[in-house]
């Protein structure tokens, strides 16, 4: 039997990155919230390595905070190491990558769920969707408890449907031992929702206490301070060292006399996994003629003794564990606190969503993270935090927010999802981004803090602080323009340098161009006169470095514009228009792009289909008006 419990806004199922995200967003926009899950102790839970960022993903961390999001902040609070990555390379590749005390990181986000106005946290394990006339009503709960709600957004996770593998044993569960969501799937399916097959994995944890560390090569975070929010009042926390180790000849001998025993290589496991992240055995037996492969020996928390073996994801069974482990540096005599293991899981086909990620059968009904495909605590959250401003948005009525693929790696990401669709767990990665030059680390908030505003979730302190940190820039670089200096001025100190002097006067703008020049040699020969703060000086220096190739991107991002601007028509039959290829037909006909510019992005769809778009397009129009 239900029962009425309630009515919101706004209902997110789930409280892993993205339904936090979710839940957090849509409460803050004015909707009232309520964030169900399976169980209260695991919000913000990190089943696999409580590490956050890396290229590309670092980036979206940074995009969440610009919008108003809040892992970054959660991150900069719970850090146990903190390095910025690709520091050789340039700007486009940087990313910020902390180690998270994983207990704390979920308790400071719980408490600022509780704390949180207009967002209600309940424990409950939602069984079924309820949809009336393609239009989302409510959930029903295991317990009968019915809640209504205008929009409902989903985020599962790795729970529906879950099942641990380890070796030839294999039990229904979420990962770590947590409750599966079995029921759900089956509502989605009677919703008419088509559901994919997908697995990830886990390395095993082992006690810091039996680890030696007299031969490893320690890892340190950076000296310098440095953190992932755009604010100037975060402290920065003593870090911890990780360790770096080697797997040897022995221990993949032991993999490959094992491999009769790997569920992925026996068929015992169905889903796809995630090209990117590979389990170990499947790392031998691709790579055969690499005598090592890098592990990573990572602390999970700073009072816990339960360390991470970052590279030996795996699902080979526990006694063959335990053996490979200790054929590796300073692992001789480790004792393994948790085994690895694959979960398996089911997941929507993301080219069932909007680009919203409303989903299309289901008006009202949002979906994000790993059940859109995805896999990474950081996509998750990006995903969370757009699904619950979107489904804030539909609750209150107002617009919708896209961001594009010029805009940020979360648009990026979305488009590609909706878009494209993924046949293995999708993983942001920089080459992914054809911007990725605009899509940096240091502008996230040059992109994304006016939206942020705007819309209502980026405060009114927050954005002040970045209007001074715009004006700054603003006017450092009209003072680099205007002061003009002599080759005499340069000959000392370039010479000193070697670095040949120009013939002629030259700007400011003009010298920090030249590679052999940063903006602090700059400053120190030509002062400013002003206080420049590090924050404002870094912004200048790469938007005057990289501006040509930046002048270049931003006129390619407007051609695009230019075919995102040519919407098509919601009833548009694509089927009926003469030219187009049958492949293109189906393609376009089950993406629904909304305009040109996506519809040049579906897999399978020409230049030459795209012609007869644009023709068909224009003879549209040209039958409108001449009848009126």
């Amino acid at each position: 039997m239900s029962y009425h419990a309630g009515e919101y806004d706004v209902i997110v199922i789930g409280a892993g990155h993205a339904g936090s995200e979710a839940a957090l967003a849509a409460a803050r926009l004015g909707s009232k919230t309520l964030l169900l899950t399976i169980n209260l102790d695991t919000i913000a839970f990190m089943p696999c390595n409580p590490s956050i960022g890396g290229p590309a993903k670092g980036i979206v961390v940074r995009e969440i905070d610009a919008l108003g999001g809040q892992m970054a902040l959660t991150t900069d609070l719970t850090y146990i190491q903190m390095r910025l990555l690709n520091t050789g390379k340039g700007p486009a590749v940087q990313a910020l990558r902390a180690q998270s005390d994983k207990a704390l990181y979920g308790r400071v986000m719980k408490e600022t769920i509780e704390n949180q106005a207009n967002l209600t946290l309940r424990q409950g394990m939602v069984e079924r969707i309820v949809a009336n006339g393609g239009k989302v009503t409510g959930v029903v709960t295991q317990t009968g408890a019915q809640y209504f709600a205008k929009a409902v957004v989903l985020t599962t996770g790795t729970y529906l449907r879950g099942r641990i593998i380890v070796g030839d044993v294999s039990y229904q569960s979420g990962p770590n031992g947590q409750l599966p969501s079995m029921r759900l799937t089956d509502s989605l399916l009677d919703l008419g929702f088509s559901l994919t097959r997908f697995k990830t994995g886990t390395p095993p944890r082992v006690n810091r206490n039996s680890i030696c560390f007299d031969h490893l090569a320690a890892q340190p975070g950076d000296p310098e301070p440095r953190h992932f929010s755009f604010r100037d009042d975060i402290a920065p926390r003593d870090q911890m060292d990780c360790w770096l180790t080697y797997t040897t000849e022995d221990t993949h001998g032991i993999i490959g006399e094992n491999l009769h025993r790997a569920p992925m290589f026996s068929g015992d496991i169905e889903g796809r996994g995630p090209r990117y992240c590979p389990s170990i055995e499947d790392k031998v037996v691709r790579f055969r003629d690499r005598p090592a492969h890098q592990i990573f020996l990572e602390p999970e928390g700073r009072n816990t003794a339960e360390w991470y073996v970052q590279g030996l994801s795996t699902s080979l069974p526990e006694d063959v564990q335990i053996q490979m482990l200790r054929t590796i540096p300073g692992l001789e005599r480790v004792e393994m606190l948790r085994p690895g293991y694959a979960i398996e899981y089911d997941a929507m086909l993301p080219t069932q969503l909007w680009p919203t990620l409303e989903t299309k059968m289901v008006s009202g009904l949002f979906t994000a993270g790993q059940i859109n495909g995805t896999s990474g605590y950081e996509e998750a959250a990006g995903q969370g935090i757009m699904a619950g401003i979107n489904a804030a948005m539909h609750a209150l009525n107002r617009e919708p927010i896209v961001l594009h693929r010029s805009d940020a790696y979360i648009g990026v990401m979305i488009d590609d999802l909706v878009t494209k669709g993924t046949s293995e767990p999708y993983r942001l990665l920089t080459s992914r981004a054809e911007y990725r030059l605009l899509l940096r680390h240091d502008n996230a908030d040059e992109r994304l803090m006016d939206i942020g505003h705007r819309i209502g979730l980026l405060s009114n302190e927050r954005y002040d602080r970045f209007l001074a940190k715009r004006e700054g820039v603003l006017a450092e670089k009209r003072r680099l323009r205007s002061v003009r200096v002599q080759p005499s001025q340069l000959e000392e100190v370039f010479s000193g340098r070697g670095i040949p002097t120009p013939a002629a006067a030259v700007s400011l703008e003009q010298l920090l161009k030249r590679p052999e020049i940063d903006y602090i040699l700059l400053n120190q020969m030509f002062p400013s006169g002003a206080t420049v703060s590090d924050e404002v000086s870094r912004q200048v220096e790469i938007d005057t470095k990289y501006e040509g190739y930046v002048t270049r991107q931003t006129q390619e991002i407007n051609k695009q514009k230019k075919l995102e601007e040519l919407r098509l028509p919601a009833d548009i039959e694509f089927s009926a228009i003469a030219g187009l290829s049958n492949e293109s037909k189906e393609k376009l006909a089950q993406v629904k792009p909304m305009n040109v510019g996506q519809a040049s992005r579906v897999e399978g769809v020409s230049p030459a289909d795209i012609s007869v778009l644009l023709i068909w397009l224009e003879a549209r129009s040209r039958r409108r008006a001449a009848n009126g």
